[in-house]
């Protein structure tokens, strides 16, 4: 497979900056393989599943993880920007620093802006201790676990997706918006977008329509913002995310799927651990560590059945993913379907329901 047989045309219009309000109201297109593609609102999605079906959700909370700072060398100073990518240690994670290409190992980073955008001394300092291939930087800050995790809460911001960021500038609502209202694991750096249209509403009546709900935990990294670089699609490499499936959660999901539930993943975060998790009989097994798994067509899918998801960029991982679940055919005609009627696309935007095709 080539890069290009994941391309498509999306206007800039369809990006959407603001999430629907309220989160419900979004739009939902249900696609079936070789079924009609059918436009309903995410309050309906009660009615399309059925007693007995599991809704799988991440319950990983988003991270003030972008910073801003200084780099000292010497005399020498430079304005930089970090994106906290993954936890290493309670007092090192990894980073996508801007400007890459101008940090060297043993740099120190002054990290946190006053409102008069003046760096505070002190506030949050770290040194380069490695510099990665893919572009990644590894900090050793100077403070460690809860410290560490109250100053970067308090200096840093929302890590808003960047074709978002380019756009406008972020604010006081973002905090709110970009979390879902079951998040309680801290560390992901990016939101697992298709939860943010939950309400405890919808909840409320998936309930009684007789829908259960189980949560796992995948710490989303800043590389699903990144772009695959390689035209063949095989050479490229996930960077790895740590996610949990615990005992109880898999024996349930497991007992589920044997009465006869389908499994339906909120979000490709909760599909992609899933998957890790379940061995190759389809036994779903408690999980604990990182995950680099990487989806395209052709993959063969051990317990997911169903997947609620948003609409993705152009050559990216997750619309390959999409396409690997749903079909090809299918999600090109979807994503048509998507643009010409209006859908809005990306982190803030629209959902679909997808329904695993036969294989």
């Amino acid at each position: 497979m080539r890069l290009t047989d994941f391309d498509f045309d999306l206007p800039d219009a369809s990006i959407a900056l603001r999430p629907a309000n309220p989160r419900d109201s979004a739009r939902l297109l249900v696609v079936t393989s070789g079924g009609p593609l059918r436009d309903l609102s995410v309050r309906d999605l009660p009615g399309e599943l059925r007693a007995g079906d599991v809704l799988l959700l991440n319950d990983t909370r988003v991270i003030a993880a972008r910073l801003k700072g200084v780099r000292h060398r010497d005399e020498h100073r430079l304005r930089t920007e970090a994106t906290l990518h993954r936890r290493l240690s309670p007092y090192e994670w990894t980073a996508f620093m801007r400007p890459g290409k101008r940090l060297a190992v043993g740099d120190r980073v002054v990290f946190g802006e006053s409102a008069d955008r003046a760096c505070l001394l002190g506030a949050l300092d770290a040194t380069i201790t490695g510099k990665g291939e893919g572009g990644e930087v590894t900090l050793s800050f100077d403070l460690s676990g809860p410290d560490l995790d109250t100053a970067i809460a308090e200096r840093g911001s929302m890590p808003l997706p960047p074709y978002i960021a380019a756009k406008r500038a972020q604010d006081e609502q973002d905090r709110r918006d970009y979390q879902t209202v079951y998040a309680r694991q801290d560390g992901s750096v990016a939101a697992p977008t298709a939860g943010l249209h939950f309400t405890p509403e919808l909840f409320a009546r998936l309930a009684a329509a007789g829908v259960t709900t189980e949560f796992v935990t995948l710490h989303v990294g800043a590389g699903t913002f990144l772009p695959v670089k390689t035209e063949v699609v095989a050479e490229h490499r996930m960077h790895p995310e740590w996610g949990e499936v615990d005992a109880g959660t898999a024996a349930r999901l497991n007992a589920a799927r044997a009465g006869g539930g389908r499994i339906v993943c909120v979000g490709t975060t909760s599909l992609r651990l899933l998957e890790s998790a379940t061995a190759e009989d389809g036994v779903i097994g408690a999980f604990q560590g990182e995950t680099a798994i990487f989806i395209t067509p052709g993959y063969r899918f051990r317990a997911a059945d169903g997947l609620m998801t948003n609409f993705h960029l152009p050559k990216s991982t997750l619309f390959m993913l999409v396409s690997a679940f749903a079909g090809v055919a299918a999600m090109r005609g979807a994503y048509e379907h998507a643009i010409a009627t209006g859908y809005r696309f990306y982190s803030y935007g629209d959902s679909s329901l997808l329904w695993r095709a036969a294989t």
